[in-house]
C-alpha cells in the first residue's frame, strides 16, 4: 500500500491561487481548520468554494481575501452567530461574487457530482424566492467555466405532464478537504457520528486531501471494514492533525471550543480587532502545534475532550466560557 502521508503545510501548499474546493463538515462539527489555516498563511487567493453547511471555516477564508466566489446554502456558526460576520461584510462591500441554493439543493448537486451525471431532479426549491432570483450575473457564469450556464432548470417530468421537478447543475472540484477521526497511511478513512455531505464531497474532488485525529494500522480499520465507507484509493493525501478542527468539535474526540468561537465572532464585527485575531491566531503562529499552544495548551483543550459514553462534552460551559 502507497503510503500518503504529507505536512499540513505541504499538503495546502498544492491548492494553487483560483482552484475550485470544499471542505466537509457542519456549522460548528469537523471542518478542516488547521489545513484552512495553513491556507491562509500561504496567501492563496481566488479560491471558487462550493458548500452546504459552513461555519466561520469559510467565513475565515473570506475575511482574509482568499475567496472570489462562494456557491452556497448559509454560512454561520449557529448560535455563536446566524451569519458569518465577514462573510456579511463581504456581501455588504461587494467584494464576493456569490449564489445560494437551499441545504439540500446543495447536498443533491454534490450527489450528482459524485455519481458522474450532470445534474440532480429536486422539489424543495419550488415555490421559493432562491430559484426566482439570480446573485451571478449572465457575465459572471460566463466568465467562469467552472460556473453552471444558470443557477437551476424548471421543468415538466418527462414521464408525467402533471409533476413538475427542478434540475440542479452537478458540482465538481478540484480539491475535496476533509477532517475524519481516524485514517490509514495508505488513505482508508473512518469518520465515526454523522458524515453530512462528506462522502459526496469527496467523490466530487479530482484531489481529496484528509487530515485526521489520528493514523492508525490498516489492521485496526479492518476490524470493522463496513464502517470504511470512504475507499483508499479515492484519497490522494493524508495529513496526521490532532485538534485539527478545532475551535469545532469532533465527535468522540472533543467537543467545540465556545471561548475561542466567541473570541472569532466578537473581533470578526470590525476591521481593526479582526485584524488583531488574525495576527494572534493565524498569522502571528507558525504552524498547527503553535495554535494550539496559543488558544490554551493540553491544560484548556483537555477541557473540550468528549465523554465517551456520548462522544461530546455535556459539562462544557457553552455560555460565557471565559
Amino acid at each position: 500500500m502507497v503510503d500518503k502521508r504529507m505536512s499540513l503545510n505541504a499538503a495546502a501548499a498544492l491548492v494553487p491561487d483560483g482552484a475550485s474546493i470544499s471542505f466537509g463538515g457542519f456549522t460548528t462539527q469537523r471542518h478542516p481548520m488547521a489545513f484552512i489555516y495553513e491556507l491562509i498563511r500561504l496567501r492563496r487567493r481566488n479560491l471558487y468554494l462550493f458548500g452546504h453547511s459552513a461555519g466561520s471555516d469559510w467565513d475565515i477564508l473570506i475575511g482574509t481575501g482568499c475567496v472570489k466566489r462562494v456557491e452556497m446554502a448559509y454560512i454561520a456558526d449557529e448560535a455563536f452567530g446566524t451569519i458569518g460576520p465577514r462573510w456579511r461584510v463581504a456581501v455588504q462591500r461587494g467584494a464576493i461574487e456569490w449564489e445560494d441554493y437551499s441545504n439540500f439543493a446543495m447536498v443533491a448537486r454534490f450527489t450528482a457530482g459524485a455519481m458522474g451525471i450532470p445534474f440532480m431532479p429536486v422539489r424543495s426549491l419550488l415555490g421559493s424566492d432562491v430559484l426566482a432570483r439570480d446573485a451571478l450575473s449572465p457575465a459572471q457564469r460566463t466568465a467562469d467555466p467552472r460556473t453552471a450556464v444558470k443557477k437551476a432548470h424548471v421543468m415538466e417530468s418527462p414521464f408525467d405532464p402533471a409533476d413538475t421537478v427542478v434540475l440542479v447543475p452537478a458540482i465538481r472540484t478540484d480539491f475535496a478537504v476533509l477532517h475524519v477521526q481516524k485514517a490509514t497511511p495508505s488513505g482508508v478513512v473512518r469518520i465515526e457520528g454523522q458524515v453530512f455531505a462528506d462522502f459526496q464531497q469527496a467523490l466530487c474532488g479530482d484531489v481529496l486531501i484528509v487530515t485526521a485525529e489520528e493514523i492508525v494500522s490498516e489492521e485496526e480499520l479492518r476490524r470493522e471494514a463496513d464502517h470504511n465507507r470512504l475507499p483508499y484509493f479515492a484519497v490522494s493525501h493524508v495529513c496526521h492533525a490532532p485538534f485539527g478542527a478545532h475551535p469545532f468539535a469532533v465527535y468522540n474526540y472533543y467537543d467545540y471550543d465556545p471561548r475561542q468561537i466567541n473570541r472569532y465572532h466578537t473581533s470578526a464585527k470590525e476591521d481593526d480587532t479582526y485584524e488583531q485575531y488574525l495576527d494572534t491566531y493565524v498569522y502571528g503562529v507558525s504552524d498547527h502545534d503553535t495554535y494550539l499552544e496559543t488558544i490554551g495548551g493540553s491544560v484548556w483543550l483537555d477541557t473540550l475532550r468528549a465523554d465517551p459514553a456520548y462522544g461530546y462534552n455535556p459539562h462544557l460551559r457553552r455560555r460565557d466560557p471565559n
